[in-house]
């Protein structure tokens, strides 16, 4: 049996199991064992030259100088190869660890820019021309090689415009690196043909949870799944092979949604009726009188294209087919089934995890990540304040921690808070508050123009001594342990503060929730959390509780006496300006280009801030 586990709004199931523990263990892609190790392949790969991404290394030393001076010009472009080498091999590991096909279209691809640019130097050497120009574009990957709504999608552009000339190159030793590179790929590739969707272990172990789901639900008669990858070429892989296996073995419906394309088995083929389709309930279909209400999506396969802003609590059951290299991610993907008012009692979650040796997994994610995250930080041009030293001790914290939260992950659902500070507000959308606000603002703007600063209200907490004033509304027993009796802040900084959205998304706003103990339950950089809070305690409610108006006032002799709150104020931002420190100096080492914030801009004390309004729970 599986433990219940209580956190956030939500009751979860831990972790169902991890791909290390299960008796496929050996080798998690081929049925019959012969396709080579993850570890292996992972080994083979990191031994590559792939020398098609790298024609820096084969520029003639009396032509130098000549890049020398281009690539000053060019965001040294030229000293990039070896980054793009780097996330080229990280690139063809993470469509690995996604599928079989993944890694197979992965490998057909490269070869056949291999044999493109072979071709194109066989010709040069064949002619008399003197010179024949080449860009970098041609030679990087095709976007739809790279993972949907991914990270670093910007860091792929570096240097694209660059051109060099073959004359200017040692073309035969280049041409003799792309052989040998072509004949190593081809091996992978052979080796990952065979592996045919009869074969592929990991696909037909998706289908035995489903299966298992459909057939005995956990939740009253809730067949219902969501899948999770980071790449199109996996999520239409999927299905393709589970979308006529659910129809006539399980007798339900299926849908693909990437961001470039939709499918289904039911209704209309496009992205919103899929979503209400999959999520009727939450979604509110049935006020829908256009769409039909006869069936329902069961099973949805999906990159991260859905990953924010989407509400699709119907669900009950997550499965990670891929593992994001980012923790924040994996945590993100399950936000879109764990929300307040979901109607599932329990909520699973399935983690495939690519190697039953993780910790050599995360060792090869850090060196990665840490060589390419300080080429990004020195190789801007700009002066750092932090010294090279500085500079990676804060680049091996953060993946330090990273990493933890990662390992964390086969073993319980981590929740925002045990994230701690280190996650950026924009990994979480606010999406999910933004039409409510903007209903709001157009129907009240002049009374929200005219209203003053400060102005604040009062409302019971959940599982307080006051809790029955809130007779007719339901709290869950998670619900009441979070919200304890304290205040939220919102304040704003006084001075110019452009440019310090890069920490503060919500710039110049800072929420803050924090408890009467003094102890800060969410900082700014959780404000999704403090807003699902304030919602859950407001809304609906158009009369203040008087009763408790009564007692605020009696406690504080009509506002006199404000020691208490004066207290929990200047904690609170005491709070908000250590993690605002923090986060800037974190932004250093995570962004190219990334620069610190102006002193003058920075905020360090509490007149750096005026109270916009403030909700005491009590």
């Amino acid at each position: 049996s599986v433990k219940p586990l209580f956190k956030r709004f939500q009751r979860f199931e831990k972790p169902l199991y991890d791909m290390k523990d299960r008796s496929l263990k050996a080798n998690w892609y081929d049925m019959e064992k012969r396709f080579p190790s993850y570890d292996r392949i992972n080994e083979q790969i990191l031994n590559y030259k792939l020398s098609l991404f790298n024609p820096s290394a084969y520029v003639r030393e009396d032509k130098q100088k000549k890049y020398e001076e281009m690539a000053k010009t060019q965001v040294s472009a030229f000293k990039q190869s070896a980054r793009l080498i780097a996330m080229m091999k990280v690139n063809f590991l993470k469509r690995l660890e996604s599928s079989i096909e993944s890694f197979e279209i992965s490998m057909d691809r490269t070869i056949k820019k291999i044999e493109n640019l072979e071709h194109k130097i066989s010709g040069f050497l064949k002619s008399d021309a003197k010179s024949q120009e080449e860009s970098l574009d041609s030679l990087q990957p095709d976007d739809e090689e790279l993972e949907e709504n991914g990270e670093d999608s910007e860091q792929w552009q570096v240097g694209k415009k660059l051109k060099f000339d073959m004359a200017d190159l040692k073309i035969k030793e280049w041409l003799a690196d792309l052989k040998n590179d072509k004949e190593a790929l081809i091996g992978l590739l052979n080796n990952a043909k065979v592996v045919t969707p009869e074969r592929d272990a990991k696909l037909k172990e998706l289908k035995r949870l489903i299966s298992e789901k459909v057939k005995k639900p956990f939740n009253d008669k809730n067949k219902k799944v969501l899948v999770f990858t980071a790449f199109a070429d996996t999520a239409e892989y999927l299905f393709e092979n589970i979308r006529d296996w659910c129809e006539s073995e399980l007798k339900i419906h299926s849908a693909l949604v990437c961001g470039s394309h939709t499918k289904t088995s039911y209704g209309k083929n496009d992205y919103d009726s899929i979503l209400v389709n999959f999520s009727p309930i939450s979604k509110n279909r049935a006020r829908m009188t256009s769409v039909s209400q006869t069936a329902e999506i069961d099973i949805l396969i999906a990159t991260d294209c859905i990953s924010e802003g989407q509400n699709l609590q119907d669900c009950d059951f997550l499965v990670n087919y891929d593992i994001h290299w980012n923790p924040v991610r994996i945590i993100q993907r399950f936000g879109r089934i764990d929300r307040l008012g979901s109607i599932n009692k329990t909520i699973q979650l399935v983690n495939f995890w690519p190697t039953k040796d993780l910790d050599n997994y995360i060792n090869l994610k850090e060196r990665v990540e840490a060589r390419m995250a300080l080429v990004d930080v020195t190789a801007t041009g700009e002066d750092n304040i932090l010294n090279s030293e500085q500079i990676e001790e804060l680049i091996t914290d953060d993946l330090k921690y990273r990493s933890r939260q990662l390992k964390k992950l086969q073993n319980e659902v981590l929740d925002l808070e045990d994230m701690d500070e280190s996650i950026s507000l924009t990994d979480f959308t606010m999406n999910d508050f933004r039409t409510e606000l903007s209903n709001f603002i157009e129907k009240d703007q002049q009374r929200l123009k005219n209203a003053p600063m400060g102005l604040y209200a009062v409302v019971p907490a959940p599982g307080g001594a006051h809790a029955n004033l809130l007779s007719g509304r339901e709290f869950s027993s998670a619900e009441k342990e979070i919200i304890k009796p304290g205040v939220i802040f919102c304040l704003a900084q006084k001075e110019q503060s452009d440019g310090n959205e890069a920490v503060n998304p919500l710039n110049p706003y800072f929420l803050v929730y924090i408890q009467d103990d003094g102890v800060v339950r969410y900082n700014y950089a959780h404000a999704k959390q403090v807003l699902e809070i304030f919602r859950l305690l407001c809304q609906g409610r158009k009369a203040c509780y008087e009763t408790l108006c009564d007692l605020f006032n009696e406690e504080t002799n009509h506002g006199e006496k404000m020691d208490k709150y004066s207290d929990l104020l200047k904690k609170a931002v005491k709070e908000i300006v250590q993690v605002f420190k923090k986060k800037s100096n974190i932004k250093l080492t995570a962004d190219r280009g990334a620069k610190l914030i102006p002193k003058a801009k920075q905020i360090s004390e509490m007149k750096d801030f005026e109270m916009i309004t403030w909700l005491m729970i009590r």
